[in-house]
């Protein structure tokens, strides 16, 4: 079976991404909360015996550098599968290389890229031989494994979580590739900085987009590189955005938690952060409209209007100039009062009515449409709102007879739910007073 990751040196043609890679621990670049000193990883490795673990960070931090790095540390034989392209035959090949390995009492490191694209039968079909000890299993993933690996393999490896690289080690990569593969290329700070900006933390894509700077260079025969020179000689993709990941997720939780926390720029940011990733507006724009009724409510009920006004306003302009109406209205989501009063109230009704009896319709509150259901009382003494004093019948009853007033919905003190809370106080002493 062909390894995917083989430890043969890389031929003189190969990607300056994998001619770069680091040979030991002490050339890896970044992750230095898991490879410093005394850190945990660090640690794993001096402790002269290999263990099952997952490699959970984005693309390009190193997660298969780590894998070989490991085999090559503790003399294991290195078995490497993607997820995606991997089939049950591939897996078994897998098992039975291992077996072969021990049988000449070496051990086997099985390195899986993109576990969490395996199904739940073919990862559980890896527990009985992690358990046997035939092989050392390490998963590298850019989802959350709480999420994507089952529990009884994640129970069985110990989970490291790997971080985008910073400028700074960037930068510090750029120094290694300028010193073994760049040549007479030179490039200037900003050009660097633009490099950097749309590499997003990804090592593998850093170095890609270096290595595209270089054969541009080259076939135009510049040797100093200028940030004019990449924005016309690179095709430079939005920023590192997995529409259905972690990354997506996290990024929707901010915008949502800026426009909670009433901050209006921050809120911008997450907006255009994931506009400019790709993200579909359409679905941000169904977002913006829960944010309104979650967190705003009746506190301002513009809010809603803006929002659902802003859906409207991208569906007939489309992109960019529609994006605009859904900048707009996430500022005034943010600078909105806020209530989640009728959020909770709402959600309190749920629980109470699904863990709740079937409770009977009073019969004064009854519809009445027929001459049998008038002789039984359907309706009798139902108090019309409007012939009443206020338009209110003070002290009547709305709810089933033997049940007590929940008072789910507690208006907050700010925006409209202040005049709402005024006029459910002003209610309840109409109701106190006929009741007296």
């Amino acid at each position: 079976m062909s390894d995917l990751f083989a430890p043969a040196g890389p031929s003189p043609h190969a990607p300056l991404a994998e001619l770069l890679r680091p040979q030991t621990l002490d050339e890896v670049i970044g992750q230095s909360h898991l490879l410093g000193e005394g850190k945990p990883l660090r640690l794993a490795f001096q402790s002269g015996k290999p263990h099952s673990m997952i490699l959970w960070g984005p693309p390009g931090v190193g997660k298969t550098t780590l894998a070989r790095l490991t085999a090559r540390a503790f003399g294991c034989e290195f078995i490497a599968l993607s997820a995606v392209l991997s089939g049950v035959k591939d897996i078994r090949d897998a098992m039975e290389q291992a077996k072969q390995h021990l049988a000449l009492n070496r051990s086997t490191l099985l390195f899986i890229d993109e576990i969490h694209r395996f199904n739940k039968s073919q990862q559980d079909a890896l527990l009985p031989h992690v358990e046997s000890g035939l092989f050392t299993f390490i998963g590298a993933t850019t989802e959350n494994p709480s999420f994507e690996v089952n529990s009884a393999l994640l129970s069985r490896a110990q989970v490291y979580v790997l971080k985008a690289l910073s400028d700074a080690e960037l930068r510090s990569l750029f120094a290694r590739a300028r010193q073994q593969a760049l040549g007479e290329m030179t490039l200037d700070d900003l050009a660097l900085d633009v490099l950097i900006g749309y590499a997003d933390g990804d090592a593998r894509r850093f170095l890609n987009l270096l290595e595209q700077c270089k054969t541009a260079a080259s076939a135009s025969s510049v040797q100093h590189v200028d940030a004019h020179f990449i924005e016309n000689a690179l095709t430079l993709n939005v920023r590192r955005f997995d529409k259905g990941g972690d990354h997506f997720y996290d990024q929707i939780s901010a915008l949502h938690k800026s426009v909670r926390g009433s901050h209006p720029d921050a809120a911008l940011y997450w907006l255009t952060r994931m506009l400019d990733g790709g993200a579909d507006p359409r679905y941000l724009a169904r977002r913006i409209i829960r944010m309104a009724w979650e967190d705003i409510g009746l506190a301002d009920p513009r809010a809603m209007q803006i929002a659902n006004d802003a859906a409207l306003t991208y569906e007939r302009l489309g992109s960019p100039e529609g994006e605009l109406a859904l900048g707009q209205a996430v500022i005034y989501l943010a600078v909105a009062a806020k209530s989640n009063a009728g959020y909770k109230a709402y959600n309190a009704a749920r629980a109470f009515v699904k863990g709740d009896k079937s409770r009977e319709v009073p019969v004064h509150l009854r519809n009445a449409p027929t001459q049998l259901m008038k002789e039984l009382g359907y309706g009798h003494e139902y108090r019309y709102a409007h012939d009443e004093p206020n338009a209110y019948a003070a002290g009547e009853t709305y709810l089933p007879d033997d049940m007590t007033e929940p008072v789910w919905y507690q208006p907050v003190p700010r925006g409209l739910e202040i005049q709402i809370g005024e006029k459910l106080a002003q209610l309840k002493n109409w109701d106190e007073e006929a009741g007296k």
